[in-house]
Order: structure tokens, then C-alpha cells, then sequence
């Protein structure tokens, strides 16, 4: 998917924008009846735009709320916490049980992690059904309020303001999950995670839904088909070497992909190890890694309010520069 759809979209993309100089709308002047492209990719970015500024504002929450001497998602004796919230020590032992002896793929659990409990019952506090409208939670409001104020502040000063803070941005990611890697590496079952990620499922490459989300990751982690690449692009000197660059971006951010998932799966083997459940069911996809994989790591480093507060500072910061690069244009 990589190497037959995203290199060759990536780099269709930045050639259009390096070499006429113009946004994802004026650029398909050299191809008028294309000119509706440029309008949806300009629709797309703004829809993405707002899904992302919601991700920031639950990163600003966690990122204000780790600034306290015990992590709050770290135990079970909250308010918001329930009757089936079972923390790390609290797990029923079970000498027989092991992970290689799980065999099904829909394994259903009646008990929660502190962590789980926090993002899902404090932060969003959901709802028991769709008929359930629930309450307006002010503090996301006022999360979501001041991410947007930022993401102003910084680009009424123009796309040279992006550019100052990009290799802080850049960097400092990888070391972050390299603490969380090693970190990870040494709970109960991360070896099991590790395994389970790194043993190929070949029957699944018969399954369309299997290619969609590849379709999905690919298109989303290098931003193609959204204007941006077009737009940022369009700043390059018109002599960039665009043939490297369609290469090695991709390259290193599905490498990225890959690395940062051996610290998401080192830590949902810890967790199945101790909700003694399939790790194929341990977390949801989507925004819930982030905000109930990577915690529970977190919860159990020491020092672990400040290693949350760097974390939830780059979950931001790389929030911010994708926002950034999607709005401005």
C-alpha cells in the first residue's frame, strides 16, 4: 500500500505544489475541469481540522492533569471510578492462567483499569446510548477553546512561524517512545504484546477490511489527498530534489509507525496479562490507545507525573503541527 498508492500520491502532490507555486485550489488552473479537487481537498482538510483539534484538547486535559503528585488514572479511588475498576495489585492471581491460551477473538470482560475509566467516564464521560444525550462536559469546551485560540495565535504570523519548531517537533517524539519502549519492556506480558504484533496473520490478507485500513493508515499518516502537501510544498525551491523527499518521508514515517507500535504492544500484552483477556481485546482502536495504552505505561514509570506531562506535551506538539499545516491554507 505504501510503496503503490502513498509514494506515488506523495509524490505526484509535492511536484504539483513545488513546481507551480500555488495552493491545492489555483494549482488546477493547469487543469480547469480538476479545479473541484482542490475545493474538497479544502473541505477534507477543514473536517480533519476539526476531528484533530478535539485530540489536542484531550491531550491538553491529560497534559494539565498529570501536573499533580499521583496520576490520577493510576488507582481506582475516584469519584468516577466504578465497582468494576480493578487496579494492577487488585487483579485475581491466576497461576494457571496464560496468554497463549487465548483462543477467542470476541472475549468479553466485565472489569475496567483505572486508565480505561479515566478517559471514558471522567473526560468523556459517556453516555449509556444514543438516546442518552448526557451532559456538555465544560472541560473539554474549554480544552477544545483554548487549542483553537492557539492554533490562531500561531498562524495569523504566517507559515514562517511553522517552520522555527519543526526539528524539536520532530525529534523529540523518538525519545519519548524510546523511554516508553524501555519502560515497556519490563511489565509482566509486554513479551507476549511483542510477540502477538510480530506473528504475521496470512489469512487476513484475504480480508478487504484488512486493505481498507491500510488504505486508511497510509493516506491519513502522510496526509495526501488533503491539500496540505500541495500547499507546503508550493515554499520549496523550485531545484528540491521532490524524488528523494516522495521517498524517504514515507519511508521514515511508516518506520515511525512501526517503532512506536512495539510500545503500544509491549503494553497491551501487560494489559491482557493482567485482565487475564485476549490482547486483541484489550483496548479500542482509535484515539483510545493514546489515551488508555500509552497512560497505563505511563502510571506505572517512576516519576511518573513528569514522564506523563513530556508525553502528553509531544502527544500536542505533534497535534499542533499537523493542525497547523491543515488550517493555514
Amino acid at each position: 500500500m505504501l510503496v503503490f498508492v502513498g509514494m506515488p500520491f506523495f509524490f505526484m502532490e509535492i511536484a504539483l505544489g513545488q513546481y507551480a507555486s500555488l495552493g491545492p485550489i489555483t494549482v488546477w488552473k493547469l487543469s480547469p475541469v480538476f479545479q473541484g479537487l482542490g475545493l474538497a481537498s479544502i473541505c477534507v482538510s477543514g473536517l480533519i481540522g476539526l476531528y484533530y483539534n478535539v485530540i489536542i484538547s484531550y491531550g491538553l486535559i491529560y497534559m494539565v492533569a498529570s501536573m499533580t503528585k499521583s496520576l490520577p488514572w493510576a488507582n481506582c479511588n475516584n469519584t468516577w471510578n466504578s465497582d468494576d475498576c480493578v487496579g494492577a495489585t487488585e487483579w485475581p492471581a491466576d497461576s494457571t492462567w496464560s496468554i497463549e491460551d487465548c483462543n477467542s477473538s470476541n472475549q468479553a470482560t466485565n472489569t475496567y483499569t483505572p486508565a480505561e475509566e479515566y478517559f471514558y467516564k471522567y473526560v468523556l464521560n459517556i453516555s449509556d446510548g444514543a438516546d442518552d444525550a448526557g451532559d456538555i462536559q465544560l472541560m473539554i469546551i474549554g480544552a477544545l477553546a483554548v487549542a483553537w485560540l492557539i492554533v490562531f495565535l500561531v498562524l495569523i504570523k504566517g507559515v514562517g512561524s511553522l517552520g522555527k519548531v519543526v526539528y524539536f517537533v520532530a525529534i523529540f517524539p523518538y525519545f519519548m517512545l524510546t523511554a516508553l519502549l524501555i519502560q515497556g519492556m519490563l511489565l509482566d506480558g509486554a513479551i507476549d504484546g511483542i510477540k502477538y504484533y510480530l506473528t504475521p496473520q496470512w489469512d487476513l490478507l484475504a480480508d478487504s477490511k484488512v486493505w481498507r485500513d491500510a488504505a486508511v493508515q497510509i493516506f491519513y499518516s502522510l496526509s495526501v489527498c488533503t491539500g496540505g502537501l500541495i500547499a507546503m510544498s508550493s515554499f520549496n525551491k523550485f531545484e528540491n530534489n521532490i524524488r528523494r523527499d516522495a521517498i524517504m518521508i514515507p519511508i521514515i514515517n511508516c518506520a515511525t509507525s512501526i517503532y512506536s507500535g512495539f510500545v503500544i504492544f509491549a503494553v497491551l500484552g501487560f494489559m491482557a496479562n493482567e485482565k487475564r483477556v485476549c490482547i486483541a481485546d484489550v483496548a479500542e482502536q482509535g484515539p483510545g490507545l493514546v489515551f488508555v495504552v500509552y497512560p497505563e505505561a505511563l502510571a506505572k514509570m517512576p516519576v511518573a507525573p513528569l514522564w506523563s506531562i513530556l508525553f502528553f506535551f509531544m502527544v500536542v506538539l505533534l497535534g499542533f503541527g499537523s493542525q497547523f499545516s491543515i488550517m493555514w491554507f
